[in-house]
C-alpha cells in the first residue's frame, strides 16, 4: 500500500514541472544558500525495519523565478525490525520547480544520487531517486521554512543486505530551514520620464486664411479666391442652376459666369477646378455622369471666356448636397456648379456639346 501511494506521490510531483503563467514579472531572487534539515524516514515493507530519523545539509542555488538547483549529503538510521536497523548516508542532486514564489512557495522536486547502506556488519553502496513535494515559508529576506515529503526509490544492486530483495521504497518527510547567502535583491526604481510638453495649436476659429469670411475651422474650400461668393462652407459657389435632367446652361446664368471668369484670369497661377451635382432622382450611375456633363459645360463656357485651358471638370453624382433633396426647392438647390482653388491641374475631362439628357428613369438602375 506506501508503495502505491509514493508512486503516485512522484507522479503527482513531476506534474508541477509543467509552465505556470505568472500574473507578474517579478525581480529573479539568484542567491547561493545553505540548507540544515531533519529527516524522517517511513521504510517500505521490504526493508522490514522501524521508522528512522536523520539529518543532512544541503547548498543549492536559486536559478530564476522557477528554479533551484540543490545538492546535499545526508545521514540516516533505521533502528530494530525483523532484520534489524541500517545506517544510511549519501548524497543527491536535485532540482527544485517552484510553481510561484510568495511568502509562502510551494514547489516539486525530481533529485538523482548515491546512497552506502550499512547493515547488520555489512555495506553496500546503491543508487538513489527522489521524487516529492513541498513548500517554503519565508520569515525574513535571509530565513526560510521549509518542509518537503518525497518518494525515495533504492537500489543497491548485488549488495544482497538483506535477503530477497535489493530494491527498495521509502517515504522521507524533511523539515528544516533555508538561510540565503547575501541581501535580497531589490527592483530597481522605475524611471519615470516626464511627459511631453502639449503642443501649442493654434486656434483655426479665429484664422481666415483666404480672408472669404469663413474661418478656418469650418472652411472646406481653404484656397478659395479673394472676392468670390462662397457658401457657408468657404466654397466657391457660382449661381448656376440647372433644369431637372439637363444640363445646358440658361441664359440668365450667364453674367455669373462672366464675372468668375474675370476672377480667373486675374489669377493664372490658380488651378480651378469646376464641381457638377446633381439631386438624388435616378440612379447614381446616371447622376454621375450628368454631374460631369454639368461642370464640362461651365467648363467649356469658362476657358472660352478666361483663355485659360486649364481648367479642370469632375462630377460627383448627388454624393455632395448643400440641401435637402426632400422638396422641390432643395433638389433645385442642388442641381449646381461649384468651382475649388486647390491643388495642381489635374488632366480635364474631354469637352462635348451641351445638349438635352434623355429622361431618367428613376425605378430602373442606368
Amino acid at each position: 500500500m506506501l508503495k502505491k501511494h509514493l508512486l503516485a506521490l512522484a507522479a503527482l510531483s513531476c506534474m508541477g514541472f509543467l509552465p505556470t503563467a505568472q500574473a507578474e514579472e517579478k525581480v529573479v531572487d539568484d542567491r547561493f544558500y545553505v540548507a540544515p534539515f531533519g529527516t524522517f524516514v517511513q521504510p517500505g515493507g521490504d526493508r522490514q525495519s522501524n521508522n528512522g530519523w536523520g539529518g543532512g545539509m544541503g547548498f543549492g542555488k536559486m536559478i530564476d523565478e522557477h528554479f533551484n538547483v540543490e545538492f546535499k549529503g545526508f545521514y540516516q538510521n533505521l533502528s530494530g525490525g525483523k532484520y534489524g536497523g541500517s545506517d544510511m548516508t549519501g548524497g543527491i542532486a536535485e532540482a527544485q520547480y517552484y510553481i510561484f514564489r510568495d511568502k509562502f512557495s510551494p514547489y516539486t522536486v525530481l533529485g538523482l544520487g548515491g546512497m552506502n547502506t550499512s547493515h547488520n556488519g555489512k555495506s553496500g553502496a546503491g543508487f538513489i531517486g527522489e521524487a516529492g513535494a513541498g513548500f517554503t515559508y519565508e520569515v525574513s529576506d535571509n530565513f526560510l521554512v521549509r518542509s518537503d515529503v518525497r518518494y525515495r526509490y533504492n537500489q543497491n544492486f548485488n549488495a544482497n543486505l538483506q535477503p530477497g530483495t535489493n530494491e527498495f521504497h521509502d517515504m522521507i518527510v524533511n523539515v528544516g530551514f533555508v538561510i540565503p547567502l547575501g541581501p535580497k535583491p531589490v527592483a530597481p526604481e522605475p524611471v519615470v520620464q516626464a511627459p511631453a510638453p502639449t503642443p501649442v495649436v493654434a486656434d483655426c476659429s479665429t484664422k481666415d486664411d483666404d480672408k472669404d469670411g469663413v474661418n478656418n475651422c469650418d472652411d472646406a474650400c481653404p484656397n478659395t479666391l479673394p472676392g468670390v461668393p462662397v457658401s457657408i462652407k468657404g466654397c466657391w459657389i457660382v449661381d448656376v442652376k440647372f433644369d431637372f435632367d439637363k444640363y445646358n446652361i440658361k441664359p440668365e446664368y450667364f453674367a455669373n459666369l462672366d464675372n468668375a471668369a474675370e476672377v480667373i484670369k486675374e489669377h493664372p497661377e490658380k488651378a480651378i477646378e469646376v464641381q457638377g451635382h446633381t439631386d438624388n432622382k435616378g440612379s447614381f450611375k446616371y447622376n454621375q455622369r450628368l454631374s460631369e456633363r454639368r461642370a464640362l459645360a461651365v467648363q467649356k463656357y469658362l476657358s472660352e471666356k478666361s483663355g485659360r485651358s486649364d481648367i479642370t471638370a469632375f462630377g460627383f453624382s448627388y454624393s455632395k448636397p448643400i440641401d435637402t433633396n426632400d422638396t422641390p426647392e432643395g433638389r433645385a438647390n442642388n442641381r449646381r456648379v461649384q468651382l475649388e482653388v486647390e491643388g495642381a491641374p489635374q488632366q480635364p475631362l474631354e469637352p462635348q456639346a451641351p445638349g438635352r439628357e434623355h429622361n431618367i428613369d428613376t425605378n430602373q438602375p442606368q
